[in-house]
């Protein structure tokens, strides 16, 4: 057996298969927890924008709760927390509303910040024409808000992607418990660790790419205009 803090290549190669499904149901948690987030931050976002009290006050508690508390708490209190008021949930599911609800607080300034992107005219048009407020915000003003938060998007994602790391503390096998789980059997730290930084670079790096890209196009798209 190698001794610790040594990379073993052979160890390396035979636990690659591990650490791929580890970091495939770390995207499946992140994809579902995202898109679970972009729909509490859309209507939270829209809570923030529009006048009335309660709506605005329901928002800004949810959004400074959220984001004013660490990922790793919410998380334990999803999953050990909601059993003792009746509520169990498996591990799966915890973990999704978990992050879910946290990701949702950023992506509501995200996307609050992109409808008040969205000149003005555009909702007054819309009215003009005869649409309900509720009509006006999904047919034209977050269409267009949403293209201009894609980058935002995108960069909430990649975060997310590594905060999920933390879904380790209720037992979810995403990737890095895996390499934590192959740690404890051969006492070898270093290479199953390394894979998950491996793991984690190939999956991020494209995905920052494709922010950039997506920023520098929308940027010279509105230059142009």
């Amino acid at each position: 057996m190698p001794a610790i803090g040594q990379f073993d290549l052979e160890l390396f190669v035979r636990i690659l298969p591990d650490l791929a499904y580890g970091a495939l149901i770390t995207l499946k948690f992140t994809t579902f927890s995202t898109l679970l987030g972009l729909v509490i931050g859309t209507v939270m976002g829209i809570f923030r924008i529009v006048r009335n009290f309660i709506l605005n006050a329901i928002a800004i508690a949810y959004v400074e709760v959220i984001r004013g508390t660490p990922l790793l708490v919410q998380i334990m209190i999803v999953y050990y927390g909601l059993p003792a008021a009746g509520i169990n949930l498996p591990p799966d599911i915890a973990g999704i509303i978990a992050l879910g609800i946290n990701s949702g607080a950023y992506i509501a300034e995200v996307i609050r910040a992109g409808i008040l992107s969205v000149p003005k005219g555009q909702m007054e048009a819309a009215r003009s024409l005869g649409m309900t407020y509720l009509q006006a915000m999904r047919y034209v003003v977050l269409p267009q808000a949403f293209r201009n938060i894609l980058p935002a998007l995108g960069n909430e994602f990649i975060a997310l992607l590594k905060d999920s790391s933390l879904l380790s503390v209720i037992a979810i096998a995403e990737l890095t418990r895996t390499g934590m789980q192959i740690y404890a059997v051969t006492f070898n730290a270093w290479t199953p660790l390394l894979g998950v930084a491996m793991f984690y670079l190939m999956m991020t790096l494209p995905l920052s790419k494709l922010v950039n890209y997506m920023q520098r196009r929308i940027g010279g798209e509105h230059v142009h205009t």
